[in-house]
């Protein structure tokens, strides 16, 4: 599904992460785990195409489309929007933003991608007031409307509760159901077990990749995620 050999990222004249190579097939789940600036979020947003690649190769399947799910913390909960205006926001990449104006087919892929988060009752909630459960999943509603074959995540888990987690859980092993594949970065080890055949380990370049339970298995990966 995607293939990436010898990659390397960055946002200036220096590549931030380098090094990187693996493989993900299709309805499978890929964990980035790595220290505090590893590197984690420059992959992501370089896989995204929105920084500069220095070298090496991204190969996706011609019609696959990618979906992202970013910290919440990127968004200004003060900003007077509803959750189903930001589901919507996942449609621009169909059109101009500047024009784009809504049609019913629009509107019903934004309530089915609120129903599948199960969201649905809370469309015309203001985003900033609803709990950081609720956003993280408005926001993978967002990168699902537009129907993608990879979706990337960047650290979903951060400050959920139990219930939220757990939805979460649920919803990425049906999109996995569905062929959908999905990297997301991590700084918590027992999700990697829970939802992700492999695990590529980040510090500045890649240190380790391969199936998850073999890769967690190495002690040089606490001591990376302890620096």
């Amino acid at each position: 599904m995607l293939n990436v050999k010898d990659a390397s990222f960055g946002y200036t004249a220096t590549p931030a992460v380098s090094e990187v190579t693996f493989h993900l097939p299709a309805g499978q789940a890929l964990a980035l785990i790595g220290p505090n600036g590893s590197g984690k979020t420059t992959l992501l947003k370089g896989l995204l195409g929105q920084i500069r690649q220095f070298s090496g190769t991204v190969a996706m399947a011609p019609d696959a489309t990618i979906g992202y799910v970013p910290q919440t913390t990127e968004f200004d909960l003060t900003f007077p929007i509803t959750a189903q205006q930001v589901v919507g926001m996942g449609l621009y990449t169909q059109r101009s933003w500047l024009r784009f104006s809504p049609n019913q087919e629009h509107r019903a892929r934004v309530r089915r991608a609120l129903r599948r988060v199960q969201l649905e009752d809370q469309a015309d909630a203001r985003f900033g007031t609803l709990s950081g459960g609720q956003r993280q999943r408005v926001l993978l509603a967002r990168a699902l409307v537009a129907d993608p074959s990879l979706v990337l995540l960047d650290e979903p888990f951060n400050g959920l509760d139990p219930d939220s987690r757990e939805v979460l859980l649920e919803i990425i092993d049906e999109l996995k159901v569905d062929g959908v594949s999905l990297i997301s970065s991590t700084h918590d080890l027992q999700l990697a077990r829970r939802c992700c055949e492999y695990t590529l380990v980040l510090a500045g370049k890649q240190r380790a990749c391969g199936p998850t339970k073999q890769v967690l298995a190495h002690a040089r990966v606490d001591e990376l995620l302890c620096t």
